[in-house]
């Protein structure tokens, strides 16, 4: 990292300050210009010919740190909350809740959130956000658009250059990872019975083609904003009528690895991975799908997880739901939640609603790497991936 880093106490300052700004709505400076929206978030890569190993020298600590994204309120956190979270190194930051105080006030929360996370660590945080449009996006006010519901975007005339705009919204702000757009297939006998997707006109229509098309014009205007777009929640959420955050003992009883669910994330991929814009990431769902494994919820599951990879052929970050405070993995202790996700073949935990199960999920992370060395390659696999990501 850069020389001369501010001691903690004057990085929690600025924190403060930041969250002054958005609380009170005291005069924000101007807007950063386009050449410096976004932060130094670039690693410096070794050439290949001249790279052993990219986890050479990490601790375990880093290691683990890496696979947390955890949640941070946008409209500010205390800064002592903010220290103990970010003290178990996490790799990836999302912005929680909801506001309206626009891109420069949000981003002066994440330079100062930023400065505070990547403070002696070997590699910068990724920030995140939801940011999908309609009744799910984080981030309003000045030099944020008002985004449209999916069932209203797909009646754009150019949604990718739509969603091209709002990407570079995102960068603005500091944020470099969208966990959006979804691209859950919902019947349209279900519609707005479908709690998760539907009633929230989440859905980018009832067909296949609809949902195809839309969600890889959104994902295609992130990359070329330079946005990680992540398609959500694999393997598909339409077939439910609970939802996950608030439900739990959600089970599919239709989807199976063949279902046209499970073709459209396909479809999607084989639309937006090509080229050097950032790779999409994929979400996994915490459903359970009876005829794909009946015992686990997806993101928990090798073998709902194995029909991505290896069906599907993905070889990205694959990134949980929340498993903070979902009512769908209560049943579990939130290190155990972690455990199996890593387990399984994630490669991201997300904590956002309830951030401070992070140290948890850490210590329960380290210790079953310690004891079980076909997990600590998992973790190191995991790893790798994400710093691919950042790269």
């Amino acid at each position: 990292m850069t020389a001369g880093r501010p001691r903690r106490t004057a990085t929690a300052a600025a924190v403060a300050l930041a969250l002054a700004g958005l609380v009170s709505g005291c005069v924000a400076p101007a807007p950063p210009s386009p050449s410096s929206a976004r932060p130094a978030t670039t690693l410096h890569v070794v050439p290949a010919a001249a790279a052993v190993d990219p986890l050479a020298g990490w601790t375990l600590t880093q290691k683990v740190g890496q696979l947390l994204m955890v949640g941070l309120h946008v409209a500010g956190s205390r800064t002592a909350d903010v220290s103990a979270i970010l003290h178990q190194r996490v790799g990836g930051l999302f912005l929680s809740g909801r506001t309206t105080a626009g891109v420069v006030r949000v981003r002066n929360l994440v330079n100062a959130y930023r400065a505070l996370a990547n403070k002696n660590e070997r590699v910068p945080v990724l920030v995140a956000t939801d940011q999908e449009g309609g009744y799910v996006q984080v981030l309003r006010g000045p030099g944020f658009s008002t985004i449209p519901p999916a069932t209203k975007q797909v009646s754009l005339p150019n949604l990718t250059g739509s969603a091209t705009t709002w990407g570079r919204q995102l960068v603005a702000a500091g944020v470099d990872v969208n966990l959006a757009p979804v691209a859950d297939l919902v019947p349209r006998s279900l519609a707005s019975a479908n709690l998760p997707i539907g009633y929230y006109l989440r859905n980018y229509g009832f067909g296949t083609t609809q949902v195809v098309g839309g969600a890889s014009a959104f994902a295609t205007g992130m990359r070329r904003a330079g946005v990680v777009p992540t398609l959500k929640h694999f393997p598909g959420l339409g077939q439910v009528t609970k939802n996950t955050d608030t439900s739990s003992h959600v089970t599919d009883t239709v989807t199976t690895s063949t279902s046209a669910s499970v073709g459209v994330f396909r479809d999607v991929l084989t639309r937006t991975s090509a080229g050097t814009a950032p790779k999409p990431w994929v979400m996994m769902s915490t459903a359970i799908y009876t005829k794909i494994d009946p015992n686990r919820p997806a993101a928990f599951s090798p073998t709902v997880v194995g029909v991505l990879r290896q069906k599907l052929g993905f070889h990205g970050v694959i990134i949980t739901d929340d498993l903070s405070a979902a009512a769908q993995v209560k049943a579990w202790s939130p290190g155990t939640r972690a455990v199996m996700a890593i387990n399984a073949g994630c490669d991201v935990v997300l904590a956002s609603a309830d951030p401070s199960v992070a140290p948890a999920m850490a210590n329960a992370l380290m210790a079953r790497a310690r004891a079980d060395k076909t997990f600590a390659a998992k973790v190191d696999a995991a790893v790798r991936l994400v710093l691919a990501a950042k790269a």
